[in-house]
């Protein structure tokens, strides 16, 4: 009976919020948000949450994590959620793990979450949905001394003694090596050892260390600012990467209005930020755990990962995104990492798109069938690495233009011009 209440619930709900996109012509503002599309979230939605003692929301995510920090800061700084009648708190937190913590325990509600810790809130069948990708392709790299003689992971061969190559263990780093220690024919534990570091200490490349591999910003910093190493490989041959923000099923059950108003409220962060790079770096620069960061470097970062791609990259592909990470579900569970063999289907059944379907409505934007990387010709077995290329931080900087042929489904306005469907 629970389930058919639910069922009606959200099911009207839905069919309400999508007729409203076609009851009125949507007017976008100068950053290309239908700003006369929002509503508020209901009286009995914020009653239920303040009777789950989840009033104001609690939302968790990594400021040092390029691509996803930006879109939850400026939905705070921003006032975002507030417009919509949402009363939230963003907490930063220093790693995946300690996020599923807070996620599993209730306390948080939202949450923000990288291929790895969001697996193993699958393998533990944690009840959260993902409703958006929050950023895609976050370089992991090998990179080495300055001053090393190696030119290639091909080079680690032979080592005597072995090569060091620190990295944070647990992480897409260590699946990353593995899979390029694999192609490249070395042992680890011959050819190269691994060592557990945190990035901090990374960062300073301290001597003894072979190779490191941080990921962004810390990578770019190394090789960009610091200037005390250089790329030898990266990931991108081997893991298709992204970032989701999901949400517990309790909300979408019981007050799918506010899970609408945050799907929302990130697509206008995505667009606010697309119109606005200088200015999301100054609201950046504001935050606590990123004081640290250059502006050049933060506004680098935006420019790879929010405005790189077409905005249309945050909608969460169930099935793709699932093959996508099966690679790295088999590698946990032959390692014993997680206790379930996960598969593709597995993700996909973790994700709901109806409401990214709801945003994209409203906006009048085509959904897409693969992320925008993906050059049309490009047709590889997700299983099968490593990867031809495709769009990268590191092959271009060069923005993808939006919208092309087959984007719009409906006209849009950004920055003052007017796009035909």
């Amino acid at each position: 009976m629970k389930i058919f209440h639910f069922l009606i619930l959200i099911g009207a709900y839905l069919i309400s919020a999508a007729s409203s996109v076609s009851a009125q012509e949507a007017k976008f503002n100068e950053y290309g948000w239908p700003a006369n599309q929002d509503k508020k979230v209901s009286a009995s939605s914020v009653k239920w949450l303040q009777d789950k003692g989840w009033w104001p929301l609690q939302i968790a995510y990594q400021a040092p994590w390029s691509g996803q920090n930006t879109p939850n800061i400026i939905m705070d700084k921003k006032g975002l959620l507030v417009k919509r009648g949402i009363e939230a708190k963003f907490q930063s937190f220093g790693s995946g793990p300690a996020i599923n913590e807070v996620i599993i325990s209730g306390r948080f509600q939202f949450g923000n979450g990288g291929n790895f810790p969001f697996t193993s809130l699958i393998d533990k069948n944690i009840p959260v949905k993902t409703i958006a990708v929050i950023n895609t392709n976050v370089l992991h790299a090998t990179v080495v001394p300055i001053d090393s003689k190696i030119k290639s992971m091909k080079d680690f061969k032979g080592s005597n003694p072995p090569a060091t190559i620190g990295l944070v263990t647990g992480s897409g780093a260590e699946f990353y090596i593995q899979a390029s220690a694999k192609t490249n024919g070395l042992e680890i534990g011959k050819d190269i050892i691994l060592k557990n570091m945190p990035i901090s200490e990374q960062l300073g490349m301290p001597k003894g260390l072979d190779a490191a591999i941080p990921w962004d910003p810390a990578a770019t910093i190394m090789t960009q600012e610091r200037k005390n190493s250089r790329y030898i490989d990266d990931i991108y041959p081997y893991n298709i990467y992204e970032g989701t923000f999901y949400v517990r099923q309790e909300i979408i059950d019981n007050a799918p209005d506010v899970v609408q108003a945050f799907t929302d409220a990130i697509a206008e962060a995505t667009l606010w930020i697309r119109k606005n790079p200088d200015a999301a770096a100054e609201v950046l620069q504001e935050e606590p755990n990123l004081k640290n960061y250059s502006k050049e470097i933060l506004k680098q970062q935006i420019l790879a990962y929010n405005n790189l791609y077409k905005p249309t990259y945050i909608y969460p592909i169930p099935l793709f995104w699932g093959q996508a990470n099966e690679p790295i579900y088999n590698w946990l569970y032959e390692n014993k990492r997680i206790q379930n063999k996960l598969t593709a289907a597995d993700f996909a059944k973790a994700v709901d798109t109806r409401f990214m379907d709801n945003t994209f409505a409203k906006l009048g934007w085509a959904i897409p069938k693969r992320p925008p990387f993906l050059p049309a010709s490009w047709n590889a077995p997700l299983d099968k690495t490593p990867y031809p290329p495709y769009m990268t931080p590191i092959s271009t900087t060069q923005a993808q233009a939006f919208p092309e042929k087959g984007d719009l489904v409906r006209d849009w306005e950004f920055d003052g011009k007017k796009y035909k469907k």
